[in-house]
């Protein structure tokens, strides 16, 4: 088998990753931008404050940006660790 075909566990890893990545960033997107049903940003905060995280805006910008950038990075295989 040649090495630059891809293998069964080599395309089962790859789905996985894109998936995750894709719903982790799906996840980002409601919180920042309303997308899928999300609440954007202003829901996103009062979630925050409610469940007791203080300033609930800048938490909601933080866990949007760390959803959908973590996902995108995730889904293109780049700085996996860090994603």
């Amino acid at each position: 088998m040649s090495h630059s075909r891809l293998n069964r566990r080599d395309l089962g890893l790859l789905v996985l990753r894109v998936g995750t990545g894709a719903v982790l960033a799906a996840h980002g997107t409601q919180k920042l931008f309303g997308w899928f049903g999300g609440g954007g940003i202003e829901g996103t905060a009062k979630g925050m404050e409610a469940m007791g995280f203080s300033p609930g805006r800048q938490s909601a910008i933080a866990a949007g940006l760390g959803e959908a950038g973590g996902g995108a990075l995730l889904a293109l295989g780049l700085a996996t660790p860090a994603a």
